[in-house]
């Protein structure tokens, strides 16, 4: 799976500390992608660059062992890295997991670690997950309105 389209840059992607959301991995490939839906959500371009999380990378590669998708998980994260739509944020791994010990209302390790990773960095997550958007406090403004 590759990645094409505008914005392509060779400058890396690696986030400082500011980022304006928080991509869960749904809307990560959909852009990726240009699924027809991420037509849906026009004020997208306002949070350039978006946020990655590395767990989505994670994320993906299980869904492509289990034959859900086809994804090269290094070429499709160097890729991203390398696009500047996207900026791949590192939390610590220790505060990831500390901030996800407590969040019992997901058994979804995946959503568990993103939502830990939006409260570290403070960092509203952009997703249309129905219960992470009715329990996780940090949902970018325009989906909250929605849930």
């Amino acid at each position: 799976m590759g990645v094409a389209g505008p914005g392509k840059g060779s400058r890396a992607g690696w986030a400082g500390p500011e980022l304006k959301i928080l991509l869960d991995t749904h809307f990560l490939l959909w852009i990726v992608l240009d699924v027809p839906r991420i037509d849906e959500f026009d004020w997208l371009e306002r949070y350039q660059p978006w946020g990655v999380s590395p767990v989505s990378f994670l994320e993906l590669q299980f869904l492509s062992e289990v034959g859900r998708l086809e994804v090269r998980s290094p070429e499709f994260m160097q890729a991203i890295g390398a696009d500047t739509r996207f900026a791949i944020d590192e939390v610590p791994l220790v505060s990831l997991i500390e901030r996800a010990l407590p969040l019992s209302w997901t058994r979804d390790p995946f959503d568990r670690l993103l939502a830990a990773h939006s409260e570290a960095r403070r960092t509203p997550l952009c997703t249309l997950d129905r219960v992470m958007r009715e329990r996780h406090g940090l949902i970018v403004r325009e989906l909250r309105a929605s849930a």
